[in-house]
């Protein structure tokens, strides 16, 4: 089995369609698995009716404030998700640092794939208010 192969093939997140033909724009690659890490972070458990675990369930942190303990318990929740519903990568670190903004936290994941130990982030911003 390929590398790319492994990593999956789906449709892209979000869902638009491909410019050139009309259809729904698929991804493949580091590019989906990436895609996939913010669609976890971005589904809250019980959204989906099949999977209704599936999620991380940052939206419990509204309105919440910015404190180091607030992040710690977002950072435990990431960690958790992506242990249990992303086998392609292994994570090395999840940070979650306060932004500009009083209400900004900024989300920084570090992986690494586990096909081929290629290193990926991802920085994702969560908006507390």
């Amino acid at each position: 089995m390929t590398t790319r192969a492994f990593l999956g093939k789906g449709w892209s997140f979000p869902i638009v369609p491909d410019p050139r033909t009309r259809l729904l724009a698929y991804q493949d690659g580091a590019e989906k698995v990436r895609q996939s890490i913010l669609l976890l972070l971005e589904t809250e458990p019980g959204e989906r009716i099949m999977r209704p675990d599936y999620g991380c369930g940052l939206r419990r942190y509204l309105m919440q404030p910015n404190a180091s303990a607030t992040r710690a318990l977002i950072a435990h929740d990431i960690e958790r998700a992506l242990a249990q519903w992303e086998p392609r990568i292994t994570v090395s670190r999840v940070r979650v640092e306060p932004g500009d903004d009083p209400s900004l936290v900024l989300v920084e994941i570090l992986y690494t794939h586990v096909r081929d130990g290629s290193p990926g982030n991802l920085v994702y911003p969560f908006y507390l208010e």
